[in-house]
């Protein structure tokens, strides 16, 4: 009896908080959205300009990746929320949250271009320069559509990540997916529903998403035929 009781007590807490987790699952979305894109743009800017033959770029670039793969993601969230603020640069939450997360997903992104694109065979390069098109216009034209199909899944990992990441957002008072468990967790002293509907939440984005990945990887591959 018991156990029945705290099954139906388990179930009955878990429909109470599912609609009151709307807000903060919107706000995930929101923070896991705007920062793939720009993390995306950033991985691309970063890829092309390590290709470059300056040095001081391919320089300035290895450091960028080199200190967002080496530290932790909360330890970066901190530095921009906390850190910048005693330099003068001030930003708020939601902001400051898009670009630790874009930053962090840019530097792994940036590799899994790089890679991509040096996968793309050198002499298709050189028939587009022999065709008369200059570095810029055969990269753009030829290698970098190429390299974006092959990357679509190692991007689709990373994007999942950064959904699963955005968590880490909630230690600079971002009110979303997690700090709402958090909070409605110390309220109710009943945190195993409470954790278990956040991570339905994420489990639900993320199936989601590898699904609509797995069709674009489908559909690209069909276009190719």
């Amino acid at each position: 009896m018991g156990l029945f009781a705290n099954i139906i007590t388990f179930f009955t807490t878990v429909v109470t908080f599912v609609p009151k987790f709307i807000p903060g699952v919107w706000l995930t979305l929101q923070l896991a959205f705007f920062s793939i894109i720009i993390g995306t743009i950033i991985g691309l800017f970063v890829a092309v300009m390590k290709l470059t033959q300056n040095k001081l770029l391919i320089g300035i670039m290895n450091i960028y990746i080199t200190i967002i793969r080496g530290t932790p993601l909360l330890l970066q969230l901190y530095f921009i929320f906390y850190g910048l603020p005693a330099i003068g640069i001030m930003l708020d939450s939601f902001p400051s949250a898009v670009l630790g997360l874009a930053l962090h997903s840019g530097a792994y992104i940036s590799e899994i271009f790089r890679g991509a694109i040096e996968s793309v065979d050198y002499r298709q390069r050189e028939a587009a320069r022999s065709l008369g098109m200059t570095s810029w216009q055969a990269t753009r034209r030829i290698i970098l559509p190429q390299a974006f199909k092959r990357s679509i899944p190692a991007l689709g990992n990373q994007f999942i990540m950064a959904v699963k990441d955005s968590s880490l957002a909630s230690v600079i008072t971002i009110t979303e997916t997690m700090l709402l468990a958090r909070q409605f967790g110390a309220a109710t002293y009943n945190v195993f529903p409470i954790f278990f509907t956040a991570g339905a939440y994420y489990l639900i984005i993320t199936i989601i998403l590898t699904k609509l990945l797995s069709k674009l990887e489908i559909k690209l591959k069909i276009n190719e035929r």
